[in-house]
């Protein structure tokens, strides 16, 4: 069957929820943040909310989902998208595009002696040394280069590069949240049979612990796709499709696959309901995975991902 994207023409935005649940018992572990911890908050109405998963460590989940790290490539049905390796100088694996925290702006891609891919981008940027940033022109060098910046976003933070001006927002951002939760207080201990006494800041003896865990009414997966933002890049219907697609795939994959998000956060989706634009029918992964490869094909017909599809790097300190 062909993708229908028909109900979302002229719609601004997709926006999706999924319910969750612990997949056993009825603890969970959220995500904390360093001399804060969990951030844990009252919400408008009242209720005690915190929040399991932010939003930099959603795009960073919905990337993990869609790489096959066997294969070091894109899972099959994505396969032939465009992306930057690096390398090291014997040959072995440091990062890429899609697993890299700053996709296009990691150092490793930018900062090595190895200018050659920087040299490749710098020349199609160009035009834009001066005057206003034309996103539109960006939006056609990330997709050739790296078509998942154009989803999680990416800020070129380099002075040669238009004079670190050149950034774009995340046209798909995600956050999960917990409302009415409380706190779960266990603890236990580090036993040392052999010297319970011993020195602690070492590493010997018995060290007793406490530890918080949340209970909550309800877990929610939240996901907004900026369709108004896609069709603002000006890369045609094709390359649009492509875009959508490979979003709503990465958001399926990850409620199937993706949910561990820690050894004592392990969830399990229950309901994924679509809140905006009434009528639309989100597509199965199976739908998906079926559809992408010709989607994939047809912008790569069209010449628009750079040759070869895989750019390399070898990093040079």
């Amino acid at each position: 069957m062909s993708l229908d994207l028909t109900d979302l023409t002229g719609e601004p935005r997709l926006l999706l929820e999924a319910r969750l649940r612990p997949l056993q018992g009825s603890r969970f572990q959220p995500t904390g943040f360093p001399n804060l911890g969990p951030a844990v908050y009252d919400a408008p109405d009242g209720g005690r909310t915190v929040l399991v998963e932010s939003a930099q460590s959603m795009a960073n989940r919905l990337e993990t989902v869609c790489w096959d790290e066997i294969a070091d490539d894109w899972m099959a049905p994505i396969r032939g998208l465009p992306l930057v390796k690096v390398m090291d100088e014997e040959g072995g694996k440091v990062t890429n595009s899609v697993l890299d925290a700053h996709r296009l702006n990691s150092p490793y891609i930018l900062e090595s002696k190895d200018t050659t891919f920087f040299d490749l981008l710098k020349g199609r940027l160009a035009a834009m040394e001066t005057g206003r940033v034309d996103l539109r022109e960006l939006a056609r060098v990330l997709l050739q280069f790296d078509v998942n910046s154009l989803l999680h976003g990416v800020f070129l933070a380099k002075r040669d590069l238009a004079g670190g001006r050149l950034r774009l927002p995340r046209a798909l951002s995600a956050f999960i949240e917990a409302t009415g939760v409380s706190v779960v207080t266990s603890g236990g201990v580090k036993n040392d049979s052999y010297d319970p006494s011993g020195d602690t800041a070492k590493g010997f003896g018995n060290v007793p612990f406490s530890r918080d865990e949340y209970a909550a009414d309800r877990i929610t997966a939240y996901f907004n796709l900026d369709l108004q933002q896609i069709r603002g890049f000006g890369l045609g219907d094709q390359a649009e499709a492509l875009l959508i697609a490979l979003a709503l795939f990465k958001i399926r994959k990850f409620l199937v696959e993706g949910l561990r998000l820690r050894t004592a956060c392990d969830l399990d989706p229950v309901e994924v309901s679509v809140t905006r634009p009434d009528g639309f029918a989100l597509p199965t992964l199976t739908e998906l995975a079926g559809e992408l490869p010709g989607l994939v094909q047809g912008v790569a017909d069209q010449g628009m991902f750079n040759t070869p599809r895989v750019a390399t790097v070898t990093y040079r300190r």
